[in-house]
């Protein structure tokens, strides 16, 4: 039996989640799970950084640093699996996104966390860098996950659509008739601007449960003005990230609405993550939605994508097998175990790319 690892740190810079898995067709066996979460000096370094605010030596330093970190978090997730690290084929790691600009003239895609640092420190193969070959042929680079979503979720005769609610918001829809290609891409803002406001308001890192939300209401003028930004306008392939959805973007829309409470603005920064996701979702008849990452644990959030997306059904893909907090990290350890097998990562009719590539850069031990 051939075990991956897969490391993961989004775009809302909490923390690295491990996932140490086994892979036999389409079932995905859980070994053992692990997160390791970011000092506050290094999340707050890792946002400035994500904003333009620092030096050639912070990304040296922090590129050390993070690696550490997520060789830190691959060790103990293999330590607590009861594994030996000489069993583990490789591991996967997304690392920790800095800047996604695959819009500009020159397109690319940073992510830190120096892989050979992973490799050296567990002894064990690792892959990493898996954005940059797509870009390279002329896609997004973004989102990565689909095609773990249709060879792990997709079923015949039913159509579904996998949520993911980090940050940023991505769906894959998979459709029922598997003739039909798989599509995907960034509807827009999930976490990101919610936990930005959050902590600009309240200090607290994110709003639990969307609980202080809920004690605001939605402002419709607010609510329009945000989704006017062209972004939401786009057609696919796209992808995003907190370099244009930040605090200072939801400063900007507030020029006009100066006059509403902190707790209005919450509430309608959950809306927008829900309207934007109902507005971008595919037409298909019977549709049951699978939500995963951290906004799934969200409680107001999930109600109001239940009355937006309906008639479709909102569940968790816990429902299909796998916790919603590590469909992400499964799924680089999937697409390691796709590079080190020769073949390709992507989905070009959801990235944009001119075709299937093996993604990633090894680095052997």
């Amino acid at each position: 039996m051939k075990t991956w690892i897969g490391l993961m740190s989004g775009t809302s810079m909490d923390g690295i989640d491990a996932i140490l898995v086994s892979f036999d067709g389409q079932k995905i066996q859980v070994h053992n799970t692990h997160t390791t979460p970011y000092p506050d000096d290094i999340r707050q370094r890792l946002f400035n950084l994500s904003q333009n605010r620092g030096t050639p030596d912070d990304i040296g330093e922090l590129d050390h640093t993070v690696g550490s970190l997520f060789a830190l978090a691959a060790a103990t997730v293999i330590e607590k699996s009861g594994f030996q690290a000489s069993s583990v084929t490789a591991i996967g790691s997304h690392g920790q996104t800095l800047r996604h600009h695959p819009d500009s003239a020159t397109p690319f895609s940073l992510q830190i966390g120096d892989p050979t640092i992973i490799a050296e420190r567990t002894g064990v193969t690792t892959v990493a860098d898996f954005r940059r070959r797509d870009l390279a042929a002329g896609g997004e680079g973004a989102p990565l996950v689909p095609a773990f979503h249709k060879t792990f979720f997709s079923v015949a005769g039913e159509d579904r659509c996998i949520l993911n609610l980090g940050g940023i918001a991505n769906i894959t829809h998979l459709p029922a008739d598997k003739n039909e290609p798989v599509t995907g891409f960034d509807t827009g803002p999930a976490n990101a601007l919610m936990d930005a406001w959050c902590l600009d308001q309240t200090g607290r890192a994110f709003d639990k449960d969307g609980s202080w939300a809920e004690e605001g209401e939605v402002n419709q003028a607010l609510l329009g003005d945000m989704l006017s930004d062209a972004y939401f306008l786009r057609q696919p392939p796209k992808s995003t990230g907190t370099e244009k959805f930040n605090l200072e973007w939801i400063k900007t829309q507030l020029r006009r609405h100066s006059e509403l409470s902190g707790a209005d603005v919450q509430r309608s920064l959950l809306e927008l993550t829900a309207v934007s996701v109902a507005q971008q979702l595919p037409q298909a008849t019977g549709m049951t939605i699978f939500a995963c990452g951290g906004g799934a644990k969200n409680r107001a959030l999930m109600g109001a994508l239940q009355r937006t997306c309906g008639p479709a059904r909102i569940a968790s893909t816990a429902d299909l097998g796998l916790d919603p907090q590590w469909v992400e990290p499964a799924a680089f350890a999937w697409l390691a175990s796709q590079t080190l097998s020769g073949k390709p990562g992507n989905l070009p009719e959801v990235t944009g790319a001119r075709g299937k590539r093996i993604l990633g850069a090894v680095y052997y031990v």
